[in-house]
């Protein structure tokens, strides 16, 4: 097993990580040509480095997909090795200039949703405004303890729907169940959405949220102004990524550890002016780039078969 390059312990897999590294050259060469593809595509990665090492030796293209505003150091290790670097926010163009496009994030579709349908599934009324409150993959403690102790306050003026996630679901529930019952019935707490994801984006006036390269291409592309709480580990990614959005104007960015009841009310109290909301969703329109799979999908087809590359030619669709 190799470890993350964030590792820093000095211990034995210091130096047996370059090794293992090393030895797994070979062991790509192999599977290469046994499989022959004829393109290779990455997110990068520590463990990407054999693999994008060996397709460089065998002439195989490769494309490597960077999703942050500043990529990782592994990340940077590979993007040395493969032919073309797409990037989704402008900024990280500096950090591979010369073979980078930006491409934006691959996201779902929200295509064909209608908007006043979605809010009538959530029972939003046209009237009401709807705070959609999420954290990522996992329930986010910060931004629950934050509601729990905002809820009261928060919901005269916004419904909830609130993903908790599995594992954040007890304490959510135990947060309705000392609301007062004219207040419960306004904050709505949920596992999961699945296929409805799409729907209760569209059905947002205001989010709540991480600021992952994913959740910063959908509310941008959806047109939804939001309240970005990057996380403050993993080397800063989320910081950066948020704060280039609200230097647009298209995010509110809340440190993580400024984040509590009393914050989120003053943040989700001046959204409340619709003026206000609509700079932000219109800033953040403005960066969209909902075409971005159909974009890589493109520059990868194009590399495969050795035609000119859409991104060099201007005519990515």
């Amino acid at each position: 097993m190799i470890r993350s390059l964030r590792s820093t312990g000095a211990d034995l897999h210091l130096v047996l990580d370059p090794l293992r590294l090393a030895a797994s050259v070979p062991q790509a060469w192999r599977l290469l040509g046994r499989l022959r593809p004829a393109v290779i595509f990455t997110t990068g990665g520590y463990l990407a480095l054999p693999l994008v090492s060996a397709a460089r030796a065998r002439g195989i293209p490769s494309l490597l997909w960077e999703g942050n505003v500043i990529p990782g150091r592994a990340t940077a290790a590979v993007a040395r090795l493969a032919t073309r670097v797409a990037v989704s926010f402008p900024p990280t163009l500096d950090a591979f200039p010369g073979r980078s496009f930006v491409s934006g994030t691959p996201i779902r579709s929200f295509a064909g949703i209608d908007r006043a349908a979605a809010r009538a599934s959530f029972g939003v009324a046209p009237d009401e405004r709807l705070l959609l409150v999420f954290g990522g993959s996992q329930a986010v403690a910060r931004i629950t303890t934050a509601l729990d102790a905002a809820l009261e306050r928060l919901l005269p003026d916004w419904r909830i729907l609130h993903l908790a996630g599995p594992t954040g679901m007890p304490a959510a529930l135990a947060i309705r169940e000392r609301l007062p019952a004219a207040l419960a019935e306004r904050y709505e707490p949920t596992p999961f959405l699945t296929d409805r994801m799409a729907e209760a984006l569209i059905a947002g006036d205001l989010v709540l949220g991480r600021a992952g390269s994913s959740t910063c291409a959908e509310v941008a592309a959806v047109g939804v102004a939001s309240i970005l709480v990057p996380y403050p580990h993993a080397a800063g990614h989320q910081q950066a990524n948020a704060a280039w959005l609200a230097g647009q104007g298209a995010a509110i960015i809340v440190p993580d550890g400024e984040l509590d009841g009393d914050r989120l009310v003053a943040e989700a109290r001046a959204l409340l002016d619709d003026e206000h909301r609509a700079k932000i969703v219109a800033a953040a329109r403005a960066l969209a780039r909902p075409g971005a799979a159909r974009l890589l999908a493109e520059e990868l087809l194009a590399m495969g078969e050795g035609r000119a590359l859409p991104s060099l030619t201007g005519t990515a669709g």
